[in-house]
């Protein structure tokens, strides 16, 4: 039996707005310490990562920051600070090559989208990413364009 692929029904919040400034090099999934009120906020998709990033700090460790997980409603005295830095769980060897990919290349740590694993565990996708310019976001504006219209054509004929 073939595994099965992460759907959709399992992401908790994506940047859909990512993947049209930065070109994305690389992909890397992180573990993330969340809190209980965190995790019940995320399962009901009311996070937001569109300006989150992951940095490293003096203690050695990546932190995801910016993303904003409101907090849970019916937690009344044990609740969360929405925009706090949250600790990233990787490997050394990953957060060493990730760390000199930003330092040396002048690269940037975008997360892409926040879900849940099979086994239900909070999981973030790093992008290792570059900016976009201006003109490479029209550029590719145009190809999008010129992939679909011709996909249009080719319907039309057959």
């Amino acid at each position: 039996m073939a595994k099965k692929k992460k759907g959709p029904d399992n992401i908790a919040a994506q940047n859909r707005k990512a993947r049209h400034d930065y070109f994305i090099e690389e992909n890397y999934e992180a573990g993330i310490m969340l809190t209980g009120t965190e995790v019940k906020s995320l399962r009901e998709g009311r996070a937001t990562i569109t300006e989150a990033y992951a940095s490293d700090e003096d203690d050695g460790a990546l932190y995801l920051i910016n993303a904003y997980i409101p907090e849970y409603e019916s937690a009344r005295h044990f609740n969360h600070d929405p925009k706090r830095k949250r600790k990233l769980l990787l490997h050394k060897r990953e957060i060493e090559k990730l760390r000199n990919a930003v330092n040396r290349k002048g690269m940037t740590l975008v997360a892409l989208s926040i879900f849940f694993n099979e086994r239900g565990m909070a999981k973030v996708d790093l992008g290792l990413a570059k900016g976009k310019q201006h003109h490479d976001k029209r550029q590719d504006m145009k190809d999008r364009d010129w992939k679909r219209d011709k996909a249009r054509l080719m319907r039309a004929k057959g």
